[in-house]
């Protein structure tokens, strides 16, 4: 069983047991619930797809924790101009470990 779940702008293949990573808020061991499903497979050859969204289906998940990412390096530079600009970032994130997929 599996299913396709929007989140941050982005498009999860999830299944029981997974560990993603995604853009939600709460702390360590809050539940979380994703109701925007867009595919849903109950094995087999049973695959339920929405148009746009499969309405009563629901994934939840358990928070594990909130992390941040390895560093990324911005570096701005103009040539003969003396410019140089090195900026770093760290894009946060929740580790979801998914619990249970509802279909209806």
């Amino acid at each position: 069983m599996y299913a396709i779940i929007e989140t941050g702008g982005k498009q999860l293949r999830v299944a029981e047991g997974d560990v993603i990573r995604c853009d939600v808020p709460g702390e360590a061991g809050s539940d979380v619930t994703f109701d925007r499903v867009v595919l849903a497979s109950k094995g087999g050859d049973q695959v339920s797809v929405g148009a746009p969204l499969i309405g009563g289906a629901k994934v939840t998940g358990t928070v594990l924790g909130q992390k941040k990412d390895k560093k990324i390096l911005v570096f701005r530079y103009k040539p003969k101009k003396r410019v140089r600009k090195l900026v770093g970032h760290r894009q946060p994130f929740a580790e979801v470990k998914i619990t249970k997929i509802d279909l209806p």
